[in-house]
């Protein structure tokens, strides 16, 4: 049996890639109103059962990351104009734009433009979301009143280092958005919790060290 976490999903013009160290099954892909994924069949995926367009945007619907492709026109997925995290209820904050993220793999190819980072504390695949979050309790509805210091520009490199046994320090042109969508606040610098104990999410407050957060 292969140890390989990808499944690759082979087409005549495009392929998909499953990185299943990635996925905590939103079902952005299988709600699609398309036969690109279907649950009950095997494969679970036919790339060309849709139109290469198609494909490559229910893709890109994915917030985690775990689904990528590989166009064979030679077009790679493009970054967001605009580097976003959004504070998920009770949730993860879902990252999109021009995305390096300390700890990912080479080959998470989905993580250069959208992941799901964990914010409980929980997750066993740091920095990464595992759906952890629905076992541990962790509450937060993705309020935020400060609106940060403001943005000249939206894009360009967005810097993601996980400090150790502390934050997560974001680094580049950042928009926050509220859990209920809003842009709540922007900066080019921020230190977001992920250990799931500040008073101040997502902001962290110093909160891990009296937690004894670990991240390792």
């Amino acid at each position: 049996m292969s140890d390989n976490p990808i499944k690759d999903f082979p087409g005549n013009e495009i392929d998909v890639h499953w990185d299943k160290r990635l996925c905590i099954h939103i079902g952005e892909c299988g709600y699609a109103d398309n036969t690109l994924f279907q649950g009950d069949r095997d494969p679970w995926c036919v790339p060309d059962e849709v139109s290469r367009a198609e494909v490559r945007e229910v893709c890109e619907r994915c917030p985690s990351g775990a689904l990528s492709y590989t166009d064979k026109h030679g077009e790679p997925e493009q970054a967001a104009d605009e580097n976003t995290m959004t504070l998920v209820y009770n949730g993860p904050v879902y990252a999109t734009g021009q995305l390096n993220i300390d700890g990912a793999e080479p080959d998470m190819a989905g993580v250069k433009y959208r992941a799901a980072l964990c914010r409980c504390g929980a997750s066993n695949n740091k920095p990464f979301c595992d759906n952890s979050h629905l076992q541990s309790g962790f509450q937060d509805f993705g309020a935020l009143g400060n609106k940060g210091p403001g943005l000249s520009s939206t894009g360009g490199p967005l810097n993601i280092k996980s400090m150790p046994n502390g934050p997560l320090m974001v680094e580049g042109n950042l928009t926050i958005r509220a859990g209920s969508g809003r842009i709540a606040w922007q900066g080019e610098k921020a230190f977001l919790c992920r250990c799931g104990a500040s008073k101040k999410k997502p902001f962290c407050d110093g909160s891990h060290k009296a937690a004894g957060f670990k991240a390792d």
